[in-house]
């Protein structure tokens, strides 16, 4: 289905770019934060099992996971908040414009940090709603690596104010935080982002644990960022990118 954006523009809503990373049980799942694999098992009592393969007439499954540390997840100021905020009632629409770029995070003491800099050196467009990093080197094992322990790459908290300055609402990163993973619990960009403790955010959002794949380019799209109906800080989220595409004259 073609949608039209303006007069030259329109997006193909048969051709999603799904930046998504699904959970998976048993060893090939992505981890973060000390948790181990999330669990997916039949439900089991004395007369039911939910499991077709072991003899049930459905399949009926429990899964425990945690949405931080297991899957792409959304989440909003009720991450860091005394007071209890939904990710689910941080938006009112689902559709953004969105800009795609690729970072080599710098090496700073022993740290990988996308700093200010770079962000400032991309010349972000003026209408971008949400922006999309993609991090060097870019490969799969972002989808099932293990980042306990790992010291992966975070983003400066200074890169906060620039962008809200910019207008962006929503950031996607391909990482387990925007935040070091051990900084005796500063969270410096999260608190910067949402404006903790002063006067909480609530309509901005940070995804983290998306994979953009290698051949995707730069540049302006559309982005749908649904999300699972959860009432909690963060949801399990699945972001789509459409190609802005120009039509022939």
């Amino acid at each position: 289905m073609i949608l039209q954006l303006n007069q030259t523009e329109f997006i193909d809503t048969l051709k999603p770019i799904d930046l998504s990373i699904e959970l998976i049980a048993k060893g090939q799942s992505l981890k973060a934060w000390g948790q181990g694999d999330p669990i997916i098992e039949p439900v089991r009592d004395d007369n039911f099992v939910g499991s077709v393969a072991e003899g049930g007439v459905v399949n009926f499954k429990n899964i425990f996971f945690n949405p931080h540390a297991h899957l792409t997840h959304t989440e909003c100021c009720g991450h860091i908040t005394k007071e209890f905020h939904s990710v689910n009632d941080s938006l009112t629409r689902y559709f953004f414009n969105a800009q795609l770029v690729t970072i080599e995070p710098k090496n700073i003491n022993n740290d990988s940090i996308i700093t200010l800099e770079q962000i400032h050196d991309l010349h972000l467009d003026e209408n971008t709603e949400a922006i999309v990093i993609r991090t060097l080197p870019n490969n799969e094992y972002k989808k099932s690596c293990t980042y306990t322990g790992t010291n992966p790459p975070y983003i400066d908290r200074k890169v906060a104010q620039f962008l809200i300055d910019k207008g962006v609402e929503h950031l996607l990163v391909d990482l387990p935080s925007v935040d070091k993973e051990q900084d005796d619990g500063i969270l410096a960009f999260h608190h910067a982002f949402w404006n903790v403790p002063a006067n909480p955010n609530k309509t901005r959002t940070i995804t983290e644990f998306i994979y953009v794949p290698s051949n995707v380019e730069d540049g302006l799209y559309i982005l749908n960022l649904q999300m699972s109906a959860f009432s909690n800080d963060a949801s399990p989220s699945r972001p789509i990118l459409y190609t802005r595409e120009k039509r022939k004259p």
